[in-house]
């Protein structure tokens, strides 16, 4: 981009409430579309899990003037790439194309969001519901210390909680789902009253608003969408797990509640887990893996979530020379010095640096431009974000490190997941 500090874009919004941002920027012949809808697994119902990961694989098996997989066929045939994910809080669809090709991409998103029931049967119902029961298998269940997602997700955030269950969902909620319920899933949520249009790129703004209109604009909105309820946020109690698999090495993993994305508290708790884990230079690696010995690998994150908390997790994976109480107890010391010491000048501003260069990095990329817009949109009604975040992760001092990681790692309420070998286990036992 021209300048990756600023990004200029205009907002609209048409009378089916649809919400669009429109981004010109010459750098390239591409133009970037991204579509964010408003529901992801937290809007699943208990019992009907999985419905929002479902239509990410749905979304591409065709609607009245697109066959089965044409769309995939179609942007790459016109020289773009495509893709769509599925979260907690939302799911998007996106592709990159020439940007002479800039209304075959509008048209192709308007079509599924107004006709892809029409598309829908049994038959398809059946074959997505093996896709994902495929996929499960493959990144969840068959994968060493796959499961621990859904475990510290499910410990962190109790029964009942909409982040107690992760977008995968539930196989057994995916084999009871009618094709009646999926339907009313979709006509509930994927309307234009509950999306936001990112179109960014080498465009010029009326066109692209003209075409908007006359593609998006006869979609009918859902005048009873229901509004989320945000959830009480009592902490789960203190969880502790010993998870007997097929890993070649003890591991333990952690989470802890914390504060929601887009607070200062949150980027405070960014900023310390690249003080914490952010690199060889970082603290956990520098003791765990450099110094101490005893671990084969460290990661911390804080995991963006905006339905009024977050969850701060990492793992230590123990060498096999040691084990997973010698590295929990230094993990644990490491995470309770930084509620104590303040964090050093060096240490922040290393921390600071390598958030700027990822945020830098993003802005350069047209998709993420037009990523962070719907995001940031969709989230908070302020597409304007995109020109404020770095400025806001860049205000963190120490002392607003210091005291986000004493709310959060102060507290007894951690989940505690350690695998361990089986084979060791049934040693042992």
């Amino acid at each position: 981009m021209s300048d990756v500090s600023h990004v200029r874009f205009s907002q609209h919004t048409l009378s089916n409430g649809l919400r669009v941002i429109v981004a010109p920027d010459r750098v390239a012949p591409v133009v970037a579309i991204n579509l964010w809808y408003d529901v992801g697994s937290k809007h699943e119902q208990p019992g009907k899990t999985g419905f929002a990961h479902l239509f990410e694989h749905f979304m591409f098996q065709g609607s009245r003037h697109v066959a089965k997989a044409e769309h995939l066929s179609i942007v790459q045939g016109a020289g773009g790439v495509l893709n769509a994910t599925t979260y907690f809080d939302r799911t998007n669809y996106f592709e990159t194309l020439p940007s002479h090709e800039v209304e075959l991409g509008l048209w192709l998103e308007a079509d599924r969001m107004a006709t892809l029931l029409d598309a829908m049967s049994q038959e398809n119902l059946d074959n997505q519901r093996d896709v994902v029961k495929n996929e499960k298998r493959q990144s969840y269940d068959n994968r060493p210390y796959g499961s621990f997602y859904e475990k510290l997700m499910a410990a962190v955030f109790p029964a009942g909680h909409p982040y107690h269950h992760t977008p995968i969902g539930s196989m057994e909620d995916l084999d009871a789902a009618s094709l009646e319920d999926v339907e009313a899933f979709f006509r509930t949520y994927y309307v234009p009253n509950n999306a936001v249009l990112t179109v960014a790129g080498d465009i010029d703004e009326a066109p692209v608003i003209d075409a908007v209109e006359r593609y998006f604009g006869p979609i009918e909105p859902n005048e009873a969408l229901p509004a989320f309820r945000r959830p009480h946020d009592d902490p789960a109690p203190a969880h502790r797990e010993v998870v007997p698999d097929d890993v070649p090495l003890e591991r333990v993993h952690v989470g802890y509640r914390c504060p929601a994305y887009g607070t200062r508290e949150f980027e405070a708790l960014e900023v310390a887990t690249q003080i914490l884990a952010g690199g060889r230079g970082s603290r956990l690696h520098k003791r765990l893996v450099r110094e101490e010995q005893v671990a084969q690998d460290v990661a911390f994150f804080a995991l963006p979530l905006v339905a009024g908390s977050s969850i701060s997790a990492g793992w230590v994976t123990a060498r096999p020379e040691s084990d997973a109480a010698t590295v929990e107890a230094m993990l644990d010391e490491e995470l309770l010095r930084m509620t104590r010491e303040p964090v050093t000048d060096d240490e922040l501003a290393r921390a600071h640096a390598l958030i700027e260069s990822s945020e830098l990095s993003a802005l350069s990329r047209m998709d993420e431009v037009a990523d962070r817009l719907s995001m940031y949109t969709t989230y908070f009604d302020r597409p304007e974000l995109i020109n404020e975040q770095l400025d806001r992760y860049l205000a963190v001092d120490a002392e607003a490190v210091r005291e986000v990681c004493t709310a959060v790692f102060g507290s007894e309420d951690r989940a505690t997941i350690t695998y361990v070998p089986r084979a060791s286990e049934e040693a042992a036992a």
